[in-house]
């Protein structure tokens, strides 16, 4: 017999069944492929009433795997059809899961970020043989593939190599600073973007003028070298403890 005689003769049988007083649905052959892969769930009852389905009663409870899960878990109640369903039968229903609300960024309120995670950044105004004058930003000591983050809303206004710098990122803020986020290894932004604050927007690493992998960070009056501020006193002005 042929897939579509075999279809047509499934179909003719379940409503065949109709008259014994059961609840009785049509279950086309091609609807048995479309299961869902099964989530983290909650086992609850659902008593039948006339007129329900399987379909109907999946669809409703927000049955995990869907109908054909329902009839796999209540197939000693229902039976060996899947198309007739008494009224008044339990069920059980494994209802899926409410997915967990996405993760809040960690930022103070203020409007203000660290640029890393977990470390506390160092080093400001430091001498050392690896500059010509005093160490102009704060250095946090990540390892590389460290997601970096903006400290604040702006728009970048570079996003390339920065000669000793290494790959660099140079981002001007509402209030007119410049935050700089050096030695990365990898962008996550381009030039003449808009990021939020706590946005990644890089992924830490040890290029440029360096001894080992680390972010370097800056923040700056203007968006050259040389009008650099105090970054992790700066970013405690604003209630933020880096």
């Amino acid at each position: 017999m042929s897939a579509t005689a075999n279809r047509r003769s499934f179909t003719r049988r379940l409503a065949l069944l109709g008259t014994t007083g059961a609840a009785v649905v049509a279950l086309p052959l091609t609807a048995l492929g479309g299961a869902h892969a099964a989530s983290p769930a909650k086992d609850a009852t659902y008593t039948v009433k006339t007129g329900d389905t399987l379909i109907k009663i999946a669809k409703k409870e927000k049955v995990s795997g869907g109908w054909k899960k329902l009839y796999e878990q209540n197939k000693g109640t229902i039976g060996a059809n899947p198309g007739i369903i008494k009224p008044g039968s339990k069920l059980v229903v494994k209802k899926a899961a409410t997915p967990a609300p996405a993760a809040k960024k960690a930022t103070t309120g203020s409007g203000w970020t660290a640029p890393v995670d977990g470390v506390k950044g160092s080093g400001y105004g430091r001498n050392g043989s690896l500059w010509s004058h005093g160490h102009t930003g704060a250095d946090f000591p990540v390892n590389t593939g460290t997601p970096v983050k903006s400290v604040a809303a702006g728009t970048v206004v570079t996003a390339g190599w920065g000669g000793a710098y290494g790959n660099q990122i140079v981002i001007k803020h509402a209030d007119g600073h410049y935050s700089q986020y050096a030695h990365l290894s990898a962008f996550k932004v381009s030039a003449g973007q808009s990021v939020g604050e706590g946005q990644q927007i890089a992924v830490s690493g040890a290029t440029g003028n360096v001894t080992g992998p680390h972010l370097h960070f800056e923040v700056r009056t203007g968006p050259d070298y040389g009008s650099d501020v105090n970054p992790i006193t700066f970013l405690a002005q604003h209630g933020v403890n880096a």
